[in-house]
């Protein structure tokens, strides 16, 4: 058995969505290891849940990778990153290949996850099936801040800069706010979002305001603490949680709390929500 199977071997696979789970997460910390030894974060951080599942034990699978850069530059070339990716899995028996994802502005997904300047590319393996992780680089990000580096011993000791933990929330709270689903409920949102609630997590919210200033410019007149708890409150109320409940349901291997989720359910956990005002 190979590096990379014993790496999927440590996880309790009972069903193919679970082998399919670990496989992504597998990939994942090996595309990380390559990326760290690249140099890679040296000029940018990752963040997402991907980030909160790798590194501070999210209880859910996560299923794309993203990476924001530490000062804004449209002209990164992401590209010269890619060899390393690749030696890292062909060092543990992988072949992989990754390829710039094609953006179209009728695509749903195009508009639910990407800004006009970030960069998706796709990482794909055979393994009986193609598996396929997306990786996005925000190459004009919100600024304001922080990051911290985070240590991984496989598939061999590495770091990876990181968002801290305040960060990530605000990234979170401004993608379950802002981001445009249609008609799709992102209930994986609403789950992260209870995690960093029940961890205590404070929400940066300089941060968050400058996630929300790119998006639209006009609420740096309007956005204060009051107005966003208003915000979250009103989207809680238009909110089909049952449908949330599905949406994050394949991700986890204990799902049975998710039968509490109702808009009482998540005004009460907004109601314990922490706010850092000013720099964590």
């Amino acid at each position: 058995m190979n590096a990379f199977d014993e790496m999927i071997a440590a996880y309790d696979c009972r069903t193919v969505e679970d082998k399919l789970n670990a496989i992504r997460e597998v990939m994942q910390q090996v595309a990380l290891c390559g990326l760290s030894r690249s140099g890679f974060f040296d000029k940018a951080a990752f963040y997402g849940g991907t980030c909160l599942r790798i590194f501070h034990g999210l209880d859910r699978f996560s299923e794309d990778m993203d990476f924001s850069l530490l000062q804004q530059n449209p002209e990164f070339d992401f590209t010269p990153h890619f060899a390393a990716i690749e030696e890292e899995f062909a060092s543990m028996g992988q072949r992989v290949s990754i390829a710039l994802k094609k953006k179209s502005k009728q695509s749903a997904i195009h508009s639910a996850f990407l800004k006009g300047d970030t960069a998706q590319f796709n990482l794909s393996l055979e393994r009986g099936r193609l598996v396929n992780i997306k990786l996005e680089v925000d190459t004009m990000p919100p600024l304001q801040f922080e990051t911290e580096n985070k240590l991984l011993l496989l598939p061999r000791s590495f770091y990876s800069r990181c968002f801290t933990l305040p960060c990530l929330f605000a990234g979170k709270m401004h993608a379950l706010l802002y981001r445009a689903w249609k008609n799709r409920v992102k209930g994986r949102d609403w789950y992260d979002f209870e995690w960093y609630v029940r961890k205590g997590v404070k929400l940066d919210f300089p941060h968050f305001c400058e996630r929300a200033y790119q998006f639209d410019s006009a609420s740096r007149d309007s956005l204060d603490v009051d107005a966003f708890v208003t915000l979250l409150r009103q989207k809680i109320e238009n909110v089909n949680f049952s449908a949330a409940a599905e949406d994050v349901r394949p991700f986890m291997r204990h799902p049975e709390h998710l039968e509490l989720w109702s808009m009482d359910y998540f005004l009460q956990v907004a109601g314990m929500l922490r706010i850092a005002e000013s720099a964590v």
